[in-house]
């Protein structure tokens, strides 16, 4: 039976792969087309990705059942124990834009809980990756959350439009605020300690999640729901509300903002 650093070489080798494929598509019009119903873009390049790493992660651990946001979802992930959860191309918007924060997001889960999670940005070559208890790396590296407890002025990921003060009953934090188009990126960049925290408001999707929440846990940082709830995945709806990643002093802080 694969162990957890099988599972995350799996995910690493995969999200190189998924590299080279949007490498060759970036910068050169790729073929674009809208979702419809405000879910935005998708191009060539996202559907190429979605079903190289399908077909190579389902086929190298048959009966693990699949969530991705360019996959038709169906019930038959919910009566899997192990999950791949993965974003082809978190930034699509970015990508097409010719800008390098764009990143492939995917992550493994047991019964709900992610155990491994890989975060790669192939144009800046940022490779983030997490195994549950075994701590998170950058491009192999040890990486560790920030420390922070002061809100003040603290390095937030965060959009403008979230810190309006009606979104927080207890006002909103004195933070300055940074933005990334990934979410993806944007979680795991927090277990890098170059950001104190990140929040996001808004339902977000599990593919969006998944592998950041892992490795910026496994780096030292507080991660819930924006009510403090521990993060379950798999959902039959698979969207959570909100995230919180931050230093875990900071995170108290954020938190009671909002209660």
């Amino acid at each position: 039976m694969p162990g957890p650093d099988d599972d995350l070489a799996l995910l690493i080798d995969a999200a190189r792969a998924a590299g080279e494929i949007a490498a060759r598509y970036w910068k050169t019009g790729v073929e674009t087309w809208d979702k419809g119903g405000d879910e935005g873009p998708v191009t060539r390049a996202d559907i190429e990705v979605d079903t190289m790493l399908r077909e190579r992660l389902t086929s190298a651990r048959p009966g693990h059942g699949w969530l991705s946001e360019e996959t038709p979802d169906g019930p038959s992930r919910l009566s899997a124990s192990h999950v791949f959860i993965a974003d082809p191309i978190d930034g699509t918007r970015a990508f097409i834009d010719g800008s390098r924060n764009f990143a492939h997001s995917i992550a493994l889960t047991v019964d709900g809980e992610v155990t491994a999670g890989v975060v790669y940005l192939p144009m800046k070559d940022q490779l983030f990756a997490a195994a549950r208890g075994r701590g998170a790396s950058l491009n192999g590296a040890p990486i560790h959350a920030s420390t922070r407890s002061d809100e003040i002025d603290a390095d937030l990921l965060i959009t403008r439009p979230t810190l309006r003060p009606e979104n927080w009953p207890g006002g909103p934090p004195p933070v300055t605020p940074h933005f990334r188009p990934s979410l993806a990126f944007r979680i795991a960049v927090v277990g890098e300690g170059r950001f104190d925290g990140m929040v996001t408001l808004r339902d977000s999707w599990e593919w969006d999640i998944a592998a950041g929440a892992l490795i910026a846990a496994e780096a030292g940082a507080t991660v819930t729901d924006r009510h403090g709830a521990p993060l379950r995945f798999n959902n039959p709806t698979p969207r959570l509300p909100g995230i919180i990643a931050a230093a875990p002093g900071l995170h108290q802080r954020l938190l009671a903002r909002l209660a």
